[in-house]
């Protein structure tokens, strides 16, 4: 059987890890990515924030050397979901079953002003330029919004305001600064209640403005504009750009209308025989975040692994993951949730505490030996 997957993220790296432990050598796995490297999305918080820089926390894919998968540094230019054949600006691919793990790009145009006059912090070169921009601010207003949802890892933006507080508590600045923090959802974290009071809380404690249930619509020079015409005056703003499928996804019909790549919840099958979609780009309804990108490539494994030993269906996609939240002063809560094993998500709180300091770190350290 051969697989190719488009995308080394987290979907795309536990799927082709997968494969090679069960098939070894009989795996026959193409993993394709346009990058050098693969990063953990609350690395960029690291870098904003000037714990490390970006060099430190990029995993290089030369690293990686599994039995049965090759992994091509190429980018892709056309899909025939079809034909599950992949055009690259190296050549084409062929596969029996094919895998779209490609994530979610940032449409900063779809902001009107978000590129001139704002920053944002979900990409690492943004995360850099912030990191050399943020120590010069000293006194203002700063400004976190998000400019459309779905977004990537929900808490981010959170997480982001009370690391401001930090930063700028750090500098003997924070009383000449105020903060405000904007989203589009009506709590920090919906399927929480108690994650999302916590946060809550904690911005009231610290003095950050918190406003629910807005999106940015528009920015100029001196201040930004939210969906319901509320004007913010600021001198600093991060921002989380609209996300959206990238655009070969669109083009290849994947999509089929809808804003990213309709799956079976359960499956992760796409409408085209042997068409899978995993993580950012595919619209299962979970949270867009590595955590549940990485348990639906295990169930997408799973099944291409019962494919191939001739054996029965595997079980079904649960939706669950547990997210970590950095809460400031060096602690970090989780919050673990469930979306599609019941009638609605939920979510369970954990406080936040040193334990859960050492076991996100314990996360990303068992991922990169397992992956690299």
């Amino acid at each position: 059987m051969r697989v190719l997957i488009l995308g080394a993220g987290f979907g795309g790296l536990e799927l082709s890890t997968m494969l090679s432990e069960a098939l070894g050598e009989d795996a026959e796995v193409t993993l394709v990515d346009k990058g050098d490297s693969f990063v953990f999305g609350y690395s960029k918080l690291d870098v904003m924030f000037g714990r490390t820089n970006a060099d430190a926390v990029k995993l290089p894919y030369a690293a990686l050397a599994k039995p049965g998968v090759r992994l091509l540094k190429e980018r892709i230019t056309a899909i025939d979901p079809q034909a599950r054949r992949v055009r690259t600006d190296a050549g084409t691919h062929e596969a029996d079953a094919l895998v779209i793990a490609l994530g979610a790009d940032y449409d900063l145009d779809a902001t009107p002003g978000l590129a001139k006059h704002g920053n944002e912090f979900y990409s690492v070169a943004g995360a850099e330029r912030l990191a050399e921009l943020l120590p010069s601010f000293r006194d203002g207003h700063a400004v976190i919004g998000v400019c459309g949802a779905p977004f990537k890892c929900p808490p981010a933006p959170s997480e982001t305001a009370l690391l401001l507080h930090d930063h700028l508590t750090g500098l003997g600045v924070r009383e000449d600064c105020e903060i405000t923090f904007t989203i589009p959802l009506s709590t920090p974290v919906p399927p929480s209640p108690e994650t999302s009071r916590a946060l809550e809380a904690a911005f009231a404690e610290r003095e950050i403005k918190f406003l629910p249930g807005r999106r940015i619509a528009s920015l100029d020079a001196e201040e930004v504009t939210l969906d319901d015409g509320t004007k913010l005056p600021f001198d600093l703003f991060l921002g989380v750009p609209k996300h959206c499928a990238p655009e070969v996804v669109v083009q290849s019909g994947l999509t089929d209308g809808e804003a990213y790549v309709p799956v079976d919840s359960r499956t992760l099958k796409t409408r085209y025989e042997g068409v899978y979609a995993v993580g950012d780009c595919a619209q299962v309804g979970v949270p867009k975040a590595g955590v549940f990108a990485e348990g639906a490539a295990r169930v997408v494994a799973e099944q291409l692994i019962a494919q191939a030993r001739g054996e029965g269906d595997a079980d079904g996609y649960q939706g669950q993951g547990s997210c970590y939240i950095e809460f400031g002063s060096g602690r970090v809560g989780r919050v673990d949730v469930d979306f599609l094993s019941g009638p609605q998500p939920t979510g369970a709180f954990r406080a936040p505490s040193a334990a859960l300091v050492a076991e996100k770190e314990q996360f990303g350290s068992s991922r990169r030996a397992r992956w690299f």
